[in-house]
């Protein structure tokens, strides 16, 4: 995509800007509301926590495990408060990065807990113990996982989620996975990630946009033996309703600290990657993985200085002036695009950035999964050739991802 192309696309999005891509915050908060494309109805999404007919059975007199943090939620009330209420014999709660209320910044330990409102144990996932030990789930019949994830690989959800089913595997305890919808799942895009860029950032081969939801991608990594050892663990997904690939679906609560809107979320597949370079996305500032910057970009288009903030502690370039890009109406209007990763903005600022060593680190490597898109970035291959550098391992991905579908795939 050239820069005309960029333009082209960024002034269309202007004039439509009151469409369904709208960010988050203008959504009713706790409410999930789809807008299905060509389809003025507006239909309501139940996810698999709200569907609590369809699971509670399995629960009634077992001991209980819950995966689960703020977005764990069946419209005003937490799923762990709905359960007690129900009488579930809930033991104990694990929570993933960002921890149990999902205010704590990228990559800051997390510690375990007690729950003030409930009294239970808070099992940390992050840090050290990023796979439950077996004493901390010997004593359960049952995990139940209900986190709302973004659609990205290296969104670290699904590395909890993976770890999780491996314990569960391994010690003979059912998984439950409480489904919901991928706000990106109206895609497939991006490099697919090599065995030796294996981390938490990325525990398995698919692309960095995989376009499955959790339940969706559970099965996959648990019917292809993607778990340690092969093991394979007894799981069932409990399925949304009301919902497919071709839903561009609004979160009602941010998933973390640095994802606010909708505007953060469309971008974040495209927008990570500078995680693996010098470059601000803009933690720091109220437009989280909406801008893109750094000091010694010589553009006068944009400029933020990052600070100190609940969410981003010590963010990268912290009080420097940065010069860049501002892509949060180009982000909020991403759905017109059909979505996709979007290298423009990389190529662009590596090319104006004065420092060309050690540009990109070692993070860039596992984040896009692979040393080809550095080698390509570095030796000037054109975006489009890049892009089709990937479409063939996209076309073999895709025949495995379609045997685990389990809503219809996007047009």
């Amino acid at each position: 995509m050239n820069l005309g192309q960029i333009t082209t696309i960024i002034i269309i999005s202007l004039l439509c800007f009151s469409c369904s891509g709208q960010a988050s915050d203008d959504a009713p908060k706790n409410e999930v509301k789809i807008v299905r494309s060509e389809q003025k109805k507006v239909l309501p999404v139940i996810v698999g926590a709200a569907r609590t007919e369809e699971y509670i059975k399995l629960l009634k007199g077992k001991k209980v495990g819950i995966v689960a943090n703020h977005t764990s939620m069946i419209n005003k009330t937490h799923l762990v408060d709905s359960l007690i209420e129900l009488k579930v014999n809930i033991v104990r709660v694990f929570s993933p990065e960002h921890g149990f209320r999902g205010k704590a910044d990228a990559g800051e330990k997390v510690n375990s807990d007690i729950d003030t409102t409930t009294g239970l144990p808070i099992i940390s996932l992050y840090g050290k113990n990023k796979k439950p030990f077996p004493k901390q789930i010997e004593d359960l019949d049952v995990l139940i996982f209900d986190i709302q994830d973004v659609g990205v690989r290296f969104y670290t959800y699904i590395s909890t989620m993976s770890y999780v089913m491996e314990a569960c595997a391994e010690n003979n305890k059912k998984i439950i996975i409480l489904d919901r919808p991928n706000p990106n799942g109206h895609f497939v895009d991006g490099p697919i990630l090599e065995k030796k860029y294996k981390s938490f950032v990325g525990l398995h081969p698919v692309p960095i946009a995989h376009g499955m939801t959790i339940g969706e991608y559970a099965k996959m990594v648990n019917k292809q033996g993607w778990l340690a050892n092969n093991v394979k663990c007894d799981l069932t997904v409990i399925k949304a309703e009301n919902y497919d690939h071709n839903t561009y679906y609004k979160l009602p609560i941010k998933p973390s600290p640095n994802l606010p809107n909708m505007s953060s979320i469309y971008l974040y597949a495209s927008l990570c990657l500078f995680e693996g370079t010098p470059i601000s996305i803009g933690r720091g500032t109220t437009t989280p993985f909406q801008v893109v910057g750094h000091p010694l970009i010589d553009s006068d288009k944009y400029s933020f200085i990052p600070k100190s903030m609940d969410g981003a502690k010590s963010p990268k370039l912290e009080g420097q002036s940065c010069k860049g890009y501002n892509l949060s109406e180009f982000g909020a209007n991403y759905i017109k695009t059909k979505g996709g990763i979007n290298l423009f903005w990389l190529i662009d600022i590596y090319k104006n950035h004065p420092i060309k060593e050690g540009f990109f680190t070692q993070m860039f490597l596992l984040l896009s999964g692979t040393d080809q898109l550095k080698k390509q970035l570095e030796s000037g291959t054109p975006e489009e050739e890049i892009y089709e550098s990937w479409q063939q391992d996209l076309v073999n991905f895709k025949k495995i991802r379609k045997q685990y579908l389990l809503y219809k795939d996007f047009e």
